[in-house]
C-alpha cells in the first residue's frame, strides 16, 4: 500500500489487530471509550471503522461517513450494522465468526453438561451446607438426540464437540444443504420437533429469526426438551420460554444471551416479573453473553479480521 488510510477503532480489541494494521500501512486511531456523539463528528475522516457492539453503525452514522470503505465487526453478529444500507453505499462489511466459534461450541457443551448433571445446583447446595446425593443424579448424553438449529460456524463447531458422546445429532439450516457426514444428519424442523431431547440455537438475529422461538414453536416438540441458546437473546420470546419451563415442556435451559442485557438487565432485574421468574428456576443456567469470549478467541478474532481486511484490499 502506498496511500496512508485511517482506521477508527471504537471498541476494545486485541493489540495484535492494531499492530498488524499499522504494519500493513494503515494509520490507526484506537479510541475504545469514544462516544456516539464524538464518532458522529469525526467518522467522515476515516477509510475504515472497527466495532464490537457498543455503538450501532446505523444509517445516520453511515451517511456522515463520506470516506468510509469498510466496516469491520470484531465478532460474529452483524445486527448492529446497517449492512444493506452500507453495501448500497459500496462500503464493505466484514466480521470474524471464525475467531470465536470454537469458544461458543465449548461453552454450549459446558452448559449442557452442567444442566444434565445438576452441577450448578449441587455446587450451590454444597456451599450452603447441604449434601444431597440422591436429589442430584445426572442424565447421560449417550443415546439422547440433539437438534442443532443453525449450522454455520458455531453450530458446526458445537456439533464437532458432540462426536464422542454416541448420540444422534440432527442439524437444520435454512440456507445450507448437503452437510451430512458420519455423525451429523442434515434434518428438517419437523424431524427435530419429533425426535429431539435437546435443542441448541446457533442463529444470527434477523427479522426472520426474531422471536422465532415462541409459544407455537415450543409447542411442536413431541417430548420435553433441554433448550440451549448461545446465539442472540431476541430469537427467543422470554415469556413463552418461561411458560414452557413452568409447564415442563422445557425441562432445562442454558442461556448465554437474553432479550435484555448489560445495563438494561441490571436496571430491571428484580422488577420485571418475567425475568424474575426465569431467574428463579433452578433448572436454568444463565451466563452474561460470554460464550464467544475466551483469552484465545480475543486474539483469534483480531487475526481473522485483519486477514479479511488484507484479502479485501480495501
Amino acid at each position: 500500500m502506498t496511500d496512508i488510510k485511517s482506521i477508527l477503532i471504537i471498541d476494545e480489541v486485541h493489540h495484535y489487530l492494531i499492530d498488524k494494521l499499522t504494519e500493513y500501512g494503515y494509520s490507526v486511531e484506537y479510541q475504545p471509550n469514544i462516544t456516539r456523539e464524538e464518532i458522529s463528528k469525526i467518522i467522515h475522516r476515516y477509510h475504515g471503522v472497527i466495532v464490537r457492539s457498543k455503538t450501532p453503525i446505523d444509517k445516520e452514522l453511515i451517511d456522515k461517513a463520506s470516506n468510509l470503505k469498510f466496516i469491520g465487526r470484531y465478532g460474529a453478529g452483524m445486527e448492529g450494522i446497517a449492512v444493506d444500507y452500507a453495501q448500497k453505499k459500496h462500503i464493505v462489511c466484514l466480521n470474524a465468526p471464525e475467531g470465536n466459534c470454537n469458544a461458543v461450541g465449548e461453552h454450549t457443551l459446558g452448559m449442557l453438561l452442567a444442566l444434565i448433571n445438576n452441577i450448578c445446583i449441587s455446587n450451590w447446595q454444597i456451599h450452603n451446607g447441604q449434601w444431597k446425593r440422591n436429589n442430584n443424579w445426572g442424565v447421560e448424553l449417550e443415546g439422547k438426540t440433539i437438534g442443532i438449529y443453525g449450522y454455520g460456524h458455531t453450530g458446526s463447531q458445537f456439533a464437532k464437540k458432540l462426536q464422542g458422546f454416541n448420540m444422534p445429532v440432527l442439524a437444520y439450516d435454512k440456507y445450507k444443504t448437503k452437510f451430512s457426514n458420519d455423525y451429523i444428519f442434515e434434518s428438517s424442523p419437523e424431524e427435530i420437533f419429533e425426535q429431539a431431547d435437546i435443542i441448541s440455537f446457533h442463529l444470527p438475529l434477523t427479522t426472520e429469526t426474531e422471536h422465532l422461538v415462541n409459544a407455537s414453536f415450543l409447542s411442536k416438540f413431541k417430548k420435553p426438551v433441554i433448550l440451549l441458546n448461545t446465539s442472540r437473546g431476541n430469537i427467543i420470546d422470554t415469556k413463552a420460554l418461561v411458560e414452557a419451563i413452568r409447564n415442563k415442556q422445557i425441562i432445562g435451559a442454558g442461556l448465554d444471551v437474553l432479550e435484555v442485557e448489560k445495563t438494561t438487565f441490571e436496571a430491571i432485574s428484580g422488577q420485571d416479573a418475567t425475568l424474575s421468574e426465569l431467574l428463579s428456576f433452578p433448572n436454568v443456567i444463565i451466563t452474561p453473553h460470554i460464550a464467544g469470549w475466551t483469552y484465545q478467541s480475543y486474539k483469534k478474532m483480531a487475526q481473522v479480521l485483519f486477514q479479511k481486511i488484507q484479502q479485501s484490499n480495501i
